[in-house]
Order: C-alpha cells, then sequence, then structure tokens
C-alpha cells in the first residue's frame, strides 16, 4: 500500500513538471518557517539552541523555475535549535536554509512590505531569523522562529529591454544581434516568455539585451499578459521602443493601428503602468523597412513625434498621453534582412550605454564633491555661553 501510494505520488509529480516545463516562473507565493529555538535546562542554567534563519542567494538560473520544482509544496523550514541537555549545556544551533533565487529577485510580505532583494550572484539576503535558545530571559522556553509568507518576484537584470506590440520583430532583432535562438513566426504571441540575447562586440564587450512577449492594448490592467512582463522593464538601463512601420492589428476583431498610433499606444501603456518607466533612456526602432511606402511613413513619423505636444492635444481619448517619451534616437531598420541596421542598433546601444555609465560616474562624483564640502564647512551652531 505504501508503494503504491509512493508510485501514485511520484507519477503525479512526474506530470505536473512536464505541465510546467517551459512555463517562465517570475513570481512564486511560499510559506516560510524558521527554526524554533531549543529549550534550554533551568536544573543547571543550560541554553538551548538559536533556531536556523532562512536566507535568499543569487545564483546563475534564469527564473524561479528550479525554485518551484524544488519546493512544490511552497514551504521552507529551517532546522530547529537543539535542546540544552546535562551533557551538553549550550544546545546546537539549527542549521540555516538557504534558497537560491535568480538575480533580480525581490522578496515581499503579503502586506507588501519588501524584505529585500538580491541583484549579484552570491548576494545573501535574510528573509527569517530563527528563535532564540531557552535561557533565563524566557523562563528556559526556546522562542518561535519567524512565520511569514512572502512572494518571490522576479524583474529581469537586463542592459537593454525590447518592448513592443505582437509581431513588430522583437525576437528578429535580438536573434540578429545576438546568439540567442528565440522562436520566430509570422503570428502575433510567438514569444511567450522572455529571452536574453548577449550582444558581443570585437573588443570582448558583452551587452545584454531582453526580448519581452508582445504587449496588448490595456497591458495595464493585466489584460494579456500585462503586469506580468511590464515589470521587467524596470532594471533596464535602456529600452528600445520596436513598431512595424506597417502598424498593427492583434486580430481581424480588432482595429488595425498605424506605426504612429502604435508609438502612442506604448506610450500609454507605460504611462498608466509606471510612468517612471517613460523616463528611461528610450530609442524608437522602426522595423521592417524594406516593405514597399516604409520611407514616407518614416518621415510622416519623424514630422509627428517633432511636433508631438502640439499634436497629442488633438488625439483621440485612447491614444492622447499626459506624458510622453522623449526618443534619444529613431532607427529605421529591416531586422529580417538588413545587416547593416542591425549593426547601427548594436552601436547605438553600446554607445548609449556608455554615456548612461559616463553620467552616473558623474553625478556620483558631484554628490561624493558636495558631501565632502559639506563636511568641510566650519560648525557654526551655538556651543555653550557666549563671551562678552
Amino acid at each position: 500500500m505504501v508503494n503504491l501510494s509512493q508510485s501514485l505520488m511520484m507519477r503525479l509529480t512526474s506530470v505536473s513538471l512536464k505541465r510546467i516545463r517551459g512555463t517562465f516562473f517570475d513570481k512564486v507565493h511560499v510559506n516560510l518557517r524558521a527554526g524554533n529555538g531549543g529549550m534550554g535546562n533551568q536544573k543547571f542554567g543550560g541554553i538551548g539552541g538559536k533556531g536556523g534563519d532562512i536566507y535568499m542567494k543569487g545564483t546563475k538560473v534564469k527564473d524561479l523555475m528550479q525554485f518551484a520544482q524544488k519546493y512544490p509544496e511552497r514551504r521552507i523550514k529551517a532546522e530547529n535549535g537543539g535542546n540544552s541537555a546535562d551533557k551538553r549545556l549550550l544546545g546546537l544551533r539549527g542549521k540555516d536554509t538557504i534558497v537560491e533565487v535568480p538575480c533580480g529577485v525581490r522578496a515581499f510580505t503579503d502586506d507588501k512590505l519588501v524584505i529585500g532583494e538580491v541583484n549579484k550572484i552570491d548576494e545573501q539576503v535574510l528573509l527569517a531569523r530563527g528563535g532564540i535558545g531557552g535561557n533565563p530571559a524566557t523562563s528556559f522556553s526556546g522562542l518561535r522562529g519567524q512565520r511569514l509568507n512572502v512572494t518571490f518576484e522576479l524583474s529581469l537584470i537586463s542592459d537593454v529591454s525590447l518592448l513592443g506590440f505582437p509581431n513588430a520583430g522583437k525576437s528578429t532583432l535580438l536573434k540578429a544581434c545576438s546568439k540567442a535562438k528565440p522562436k520566430i513566426a509570422a503570428y502575433p504571441f510567438t514569444t511567450i516568455k522572455p529571452n536574453i540575447g548577449i550582444l558581443e562586440y570585437e573588443d570582448h564587450r558583452k551587452i545584454s539585451m531582453a526580448d519581452l512577449p508582445g504587449l496588448i492594448e490595456g497591458a495595464h490592467a493585466n489584460f494579456g499578459m500585462g503586469h506580468k512582463f511590464l515589470r521587467h522593464i524596470e532594471r533596464a538601463n535602456l529600452v528600445l521602443m520596436i513598431v512595424d512601420v506597417t502598424g498593427f492589428q492583434l486580430s481581424l476583431q480588432h482595429p488595425k493601428r498605424s506605426a504612429f498610433e502604435t508609438i502612442m499606444l506604448l506610450n500609454k501603456e507605460l504611462e498608466l503602468y509606471d510612468p517612471s518607466y517613460l523616463e528611461k533612456p528610450m530609442a524608437l526602432v522602426v522595423n521592417k523597412m524594406d516593405q514597399p511606402g516604409s520611407e514616407e511613413v518614416l518621415s510622416e513619423i519623424r514630422s509627428r513625434l517633432a511636433n508631438i505636444e502640439e499634436l497629442n492635444e488633438n488625439l483621440p481619448e485612447h491614444l492622447k498621453c499626459e506624458k510622453i517619451v522623449q526618443f534619444e534616437d529613431i532607427i529605421p531598420i529591416s531586422a529580417k534582412c538588413d545587416v547593416e541596421s542591425v549593426k547601427a542598433v548594436k552601436d547605438y546601444v553600446r554607445l548609449s550605454l556608455e554615456n548612461i555609465e559616463e553620467k552616473r560616474r558623474s553625478d556620483t562624483i558631484e554628490v561624493e564633491i558636495k558631501e565632502a564640502l559639506e563636511r568641510l564647512k566650519p560648525d557654526t551652531g551655538e556651543k555653550g555661553p557666549k563671551l562678552v
């Protein structure tokens, strides 16, 4: 009977893992139970061992899939502290539990209180503290370790994020720029999970680029893939907004949008989800320039964006934006058949990231100088009685 139950459990586990294999895990809810403190020894004054803590640690894994497989019941425990005994007055400390997660994971409680995040490999953050062992102050009773429900949420760490509606050519561009092999086809939602490629340069400089699944109108309100992938723009240093020069139509039941309307809709989705995203360095990439009439469309886009503040007032409500992104550059490309245009994107990405890093260094130096000058200012505070 026992063997039959174990066999059935193994089969069910195998089926469940097959179902989730290929799914992109970027959010997992778990219950944490740090170790309880061990009992003290009142007779001899012995101290119980401290309960084990629970940490999360940054690793090279891409998403939370391995984590979900390792903890199918979504419960994580640390070892209890050992009790004090006549022959061992100081109880053994409970073993800590270290949870391995991808870099870019943030842990927060049910009430949205952020516990911490890991952004580097081997960086560790304490999630739940074990209870102290029994001692005179606790009447020799060990205290219970922290117990809380926690959500692990992954925001991809990449230098560049590709943003656009389905079938705009994001995956094609990623494949052309890097050695990544995303699935590519001429229908919407080919990409159903983020792909990360590495752009390599002749001097061995490497830059990471993330291809996010295509948005649809209403993504800010969690329609389509919604929040699931908009969140991954958060940590990108640079965003490339990619639009199809011929426009976009999700299906025959949806209206056809021109390339300019697509730009405004993407702008609006970012504004409604998180306006701070519009402050990120961003370039507009107009793809499929090998199509007939593309030069005229590109010229129209440039003209409209040059007068966007004035045009915005007269746009329909579903296109009108309160805050409009300021593109650093407009780059026409044909990701599928123009190698030189793809190279132009790679060159722009590198130069832009170098400028961003230089500005950060300059801002840091400026802050340090101001702080040093503040420390050098004479103390004008009045101390003690003044001498007349």
